[in-house]
This record gives structure tokens, sequence and C-alpha cells, in this order.
């Protein structure tokens, strides 16, 4: 996995992702606005955190040839992993979307936007969240020709040619969905994935794979992780209180 990566700033009102990011107390509070669309929408001071893991030997990701384009190629040396599967040593899983599934009721959309970045020929980041109606830009940060090719199967399918260098699209998402896959038709290697929420709990697991859900309301909720080639785990129930932290482990066997 090159170890030189970008970071993407998620910048949500109350949250600031950097990258697969999440670490601080403030992380995530909650990924979103502090005004709901209902009387119920409103942030609380409860958090659930905890870890993503992978059971098993993890299968070995293959190598990206960037051959088929000299732009994307002379931006990597060494050796460049598929995403697909991101798991440490240790068996910690990053780039595993984490969100409450069930509970949260619905919050309006922040008005600042999420960034999705193509460079080097791969997309930055590569699991992020949003929510419904938040604006996405799309930038092309390469000088060569992208495409992005969005796949959801509950809103509308797009597929945007992007030739030229910095070249910016603004898309937004008007339901609920995990997951939402992108590629890009131009270079066969470049895939993502996005869930798209009524609400701000949400998060991504970081390279230790931790993840942490804060400014939740006292309440009963049901949380899930996704990740990209095992799909989504069997949901987990935790109630809380005002002002608690609770931790849950979601883990995945290696197939």
């Amino acid at each position: 996995m090159e170890l030189n990566k970008y970071v993407i700033l998620l910048l949500i009102t109350g949250l600031s992702v950097a990258g697969c990011g999440k670490s601080d107390d403030d992380d995530l509070t909650a990924g979103g606005s502090s005004s709901g669309s209902s009387a119920s929408a409103v942030m609380g001071t409860a958090s659930v955190s905890g870890k993503v893991v992978l059971s098993g030997k993890a299968p070995q990701m293959a190598a990206i040839h960037f051959d088929a384009d000299p732009v994307c190629k002379a931006q990597h040396t060494g050796t460049t992993l598929d995403e697909t599967i991101e798991v440490d040593a240790k068996g910690n899983l990053s780039d595993v979307l984490v969100y409450v599934k069930d509970g949260a009721g619905n919050y309006s959309a922040p008005s600042a936007g999420v960034t999705l970045l193509q460079k080097g020929c791969q997309y930055h980041p590569h699991v992020f969240g949003i929510q419904v109606n938040q604006p996405m830009e799309i930038v092309n940060g390469d000088n060569t020709l992208h495409n992005v090719h969005a796949m959801p199967v509950i809103n509308d399918a797009f597929n945007v040619g992007q030739p030229s260098q910095n070249m910016v699209t603004e898309k937004k998402f008007s339901k609920p969905e995990v997951p939402v896959k992108f590629k890009c038709d131009v270079h066969s290697w470049m895939h993502c994935l996005a869930g798209v929420f009524s609400h701000p709990f949400f998060s991504v697991s970081a390279p230790d794979g931790t993840f942490k859900i804060g400014g939740l309301p006292a309440g009963s909720y049901t949380l899930a992780a996704y990740q990209e080639k095992y799909g989504e785990s069997a949901p987990q129930k935790v109630d809380i209180k005002d002002g608690e932290a609770k931790s849950v482990t979601f883990t995945f066997t290696a197939q």
C-alpha cells in the first residue's frame, strides 16, 4: 500500500474527517448538521467508539499496474496495492463504514460539502459518508481524462467525464443508500464507495481499525458496519444515556 496518500477533508459542520480519519473527541459530532429536520433530531452528548477487525488470514491484494496511463504511472513509486481490503498485521481493518442503521431519525444536511478527489489515478478518500442533499464536489486532480461512474441502486446513477485537470463536478444524493459504488471507466483499477445517510451518525475506520461516532442523543440504536468485499456486518444494538460512552467491536471473517 502506498503510504504517501493525499489527505481529504470531509468538511461537515461539527465534523472533520481527514482521509479515512476519525480520532478526537470532536470527531463525528457526528458527521454533519446541528439542525434537524424534525423536532426529535437534536444532537446529544453520547458516543459510540470501537474497532473493526478481520478474523482469519487476510487475502493478499493485487498490485495495481498504472502502465496504461503515463500520467498515472509517473505519480507512483514502489508497489501500490488494490484497496478492497485494507488490513494491518494485527487484523485491524481500515476504510470500513460504521453507521447508525436504525434509531437516528432525520437531520438536515450541512451546507459544507464532501470532496472526492481523483489524484494519482485513485479516489481519495476510498470510503466516505455523506448526508442526503449534502453537496459532493468531485475533483480531477490529474492531468489526464477521468470519468466518475456512480452506480447506486436507489439514487440516480451518473457517469461524468472530466477531461481536464482541476475540473470540478458537483452532485447530491436524494435518498439514503449503503453502499453507493463508484468506478472509473477509463482506469479499471479505480473504485471507491460511499454511504448516504439521513443523519450525521457515521464514521470510517482508521488504519488501526478504530472509529468513533459522537453527538448521539440518548436512545436505542442499531449500528452496522460495511466493508467493501464482505458487505454489511451483523447489526449491533446499543442503548445509551446522555453523556455516556459505549464501545462495540465489528468482526469480519476472512474469505
